[in-house]
């Protein structure tokens, strides 16, 4: 066991502290917009369990139902049960960056506000199924017991792409972070508008405009940190995040339209399980948009973010499966990809 160095008996003031380090700390302020989102992240702060959940009555649907809505929070909930400890992830680097004051606390509003779609996400699975979580329930349908198959399956690649996401963190500056974050924010604030209007549920449109809002306030965010960074961002990094961008819709696929075979490892039948609990759940007025509708948005919003990365010509890549022409990137490892929602 090495001695611990002493410093103060030898000099005035002590030694630089090696870096990164999340010392010294200093409250700088220069990016207005982001103490603007700050304060609108205060107003506009919320609680799940305050919602109307006094109007809501899982028993007025069947079993298939309640099972079929409940696995759509379950699939919401990969990604947002992961949001929480992605963003504290990248708080930790503000922190050991020594981003301006207000850049923290904007990411710790992040993690605040994906902590609120989490738990909604656990209140919904844990109303709607009489348990708190869809791997360990007893399935009371025969669909039912598809999609808890279909929900382990989806559990246990989140689970590889955490690990990814551990290894990446470290290895890329904020300016190629808030690349993949900001793909992310800007599908999520459409569906969770549109679900907001689908839904017929009193305590699921509250949900659904809050979250909405939230995801709307994090694109601003990233918006924000591309306006004051990526003017001077290196080509190497450009390159980067051209390659960030196919697997950021590789990834996100899985929740805002459907999971691409060939990145996720899942069953065969996987696709059909979840379009028959789709439907199911539309009909009983739980306002999942169609495949189509969920194709269409998805292609909006890849081309919303292709017009932010024309402005600092960083090549966007070629998303056939939505009709968008690019730059070809051909591999995708699980180990370099920053998996985020």
């Amino acid at each position: 066991m090495s001695e611990k160095e002493w410093f103060a008996d030898k000099m005035e003031f002590p030694p630089e502290t090696p870096q990164p380090n999340i010392y010294p700390l200093s409250w700088e302020r220069k990016t207005t917009k982001m103490q603007e989102v700050w304060e609108a992240a205060q107003r506009e702060t919320w609680d799940p369990e305050k919602l109307s959940w006094d109007t809501f009555d899982p028993d007025q649907y069947s079993w298939e139902e309640r099972e079929s809505i409940a696995y759509w929070w379950t699939l919401l909930s990969v990604f947002d049960y992961s949001a929480p400890p992605v963003f504290a992830e990248a708080l930790i680097k503000t922190y050991e960056d020594h981003e301006e004051d207000p850049v923290r606390r904007c990411f710790f509003s992040v993690v605040r506000d994906e902590q609120n779609h989490e738990q909604m996400c656990g209140l919904s699975i844990t109303k709607l199924l009489d348990h708190p979580d869809a791997l360990t329930y007893t399935p009371k349908t025969e669909l039912g017991k598809k999609l808890q198959r279909n929900a382990k399956w989806l559990y246990f690649n989140g689970g590889r792409y955490w690990n990814g996401y551990k290894k990446a963190v470290p290895k890329y500056s904020l300016a190629v972070l808030f690349s993949s974050f900001l793909m992310g924010e800007i599908a999520a604030a459409t569906i969770f508008h549109q679900m907001a209007k689908g839904c017929e549920e009193e305590v699921f449109q509250e949900a659904f405009k809050n979250i909405g809002r939230d995801e709307g306030r994090h694109m601003a965010i990233c918006m924000a940190l591309m306006e004051r960074d990526y003017p001077g961002l290196q080509s190497e990094n450009k390159e980067v995040i051209t390659k960030q961008i196919r697997a950021g819709y590789l990834f996100l696929s899985a929740v805002l339209y459907e999971p691409p075979m060939e990145f996720w490892d899942l069953p065969d039948d996987f696709i059909a399980t979840q379009r028959e609990a789709e439907e199911i759940a539309r009909n009983a007025g739980f306002g999942i948009p169609t495949a189509e509708a969920k194709l269409e948005n998805w292609r909006n919003a890849m081309l919303n973010l292709k017009g932010v990365l024309d402005r600092y010509d960083i090549p966007f890549p070629a998303i056939p499966e939505v009709g968008i022409t690019g730059q070809e990137v051909l591999d995708v490892d699980l180990e370099e990809i920053i998996p985020i929602f």
